[in-house]
């Protein structure tokens, strides 16, 4: 696949600087890939969309306060991941090429440079920054908790899993509804460089799912998968991965998925590993067509933008 088929025009007003007031008030673009029927609804109308027997599954990881500004030289360090190696850190730090290893930067001592800005670190105390806000959004967030899930429970990421922003406590309770866990790091973000997006490397992220909870997914007649991430969690286990790792699957276009029914998930940036995976379940031609659409349509655009539903 050629980089160039990630790509289109976006117009910069339609990305989104704010959650709205209601999270559940966000559009709802749904795809029926057998009929190719396309329908405009809010995100509360969800549940009208969903047959009896579909499992809704979610990715509870909980965004770290990651983000810690340092001084002397001005910058900053944005946690990735806590590593096993006696409470070490990765993380990305700037300006690197002015950063020292052993050198303290206010709570974060640097250890070792592993490469593109990449830093194995030491952190006084537990993380206590702010939140890491993707870099297209230029506005001070009022409430932190709005990037995060309503079901948010176990601490690791380093960004949200954005399609969940839309749910509220009283539309889970009209759904059924099963948690897994992946960590995202910055890395699931980062754009293509590569001519040939099976060049891409990505790497990999850690994800946890209980014994009980695969259970209920592989048996359910449907399942639908809340956000990429969700995604790439339910294709390792369908290929036999165990249920607590790390995975660096890498979903394209030709791939074909096991266990993954319907997707519902944001709109992604171009030149993406996310935007690839979109195409990869609804087909590149079509998944282009919804986001001319969506553009010609005025719907918000990444984080707190509205949603999609593939079926």
């Amino acid at each position: 696949m050629k980089l160039s088929e990630l790509d289109y025009a976006l117009p910069p007003e339609l990305i989104a600087q704010r959650p709205l007031g209601r999270r559940d008030d966000s559009r709802l673009l749904v795809y029926d890939r057998a009929s190719g029927d396309v329908r405009h609804r809010r995100f509360s109308e969800l549940p009208d969309e969903l047959g009896p027997d579909e499992l809704v599954v979610v990715n509870d990881t909980r965004v770290i306060p990651a983000r810690i500004r340092i001084e002397q030289p001005r910058g900053e360090v944005l946690l990735l991941e806590r590593t096993d190696q006696n409470g070490l850190w990765e993380g990305l730090a700037r300006p690197t090429k002015r950063l020292r290893a052993g050198r303290r930067y206010g709570p974060v001592e640097l250890v070792e440079h592993l490469g593109e800005g990449r830093w194995l670190l030491r952190l006084e105390g537990e993380p206590a920054g702010e939140m890491p806000l993707p870099p297209y959004i230029t506005e001070t967030l009022a409430e932190p908790d709005r990037y995060q899930t309503v079901y948010a429970q176990a601490d690791g990421s380093a960004a949200a899993p954005t399609a969940g922003l839309h749910f509220t406590p009283q539309l889970l309770e009209r759904l059924d509804v099963e948690r897994v866990t992946l960590h995202v790091g910055l890395d699931t973000f980062r754009p293509v460089k590569a001519e040939e997006l099976e060049r891409h490397e990505l790497h990999s992220e850690r994800y946890d799912v209980s014994a009980a909870a695969w259970e209920r997914i592989r048996e359910a007649p449907r399942v639908l998968a809340v956000g990429t991430t969700t995604v790439r969690v339910l294709e390792s286990l369908a290929r036999g991965a165990p249920l607590r790792g790390r995975t660096n699957l890498f979903v394209t276009p030709g791939f074909a998925f096991r266990r993954v029914d319907s997707l519902l998930t944001n709109f992604h940036l171009p030149r993406s590993t996310l935007l690839a995976l979109v195409m990869a379940f609804c087909g590149i031609e079509e998944t282009r067509r919804l986001y001319r659409l969506a553009v010609e349509e005025r719907y918000r655009f990444y984080s707190f933008g509205d949603a999609m539903l593939i079926r």
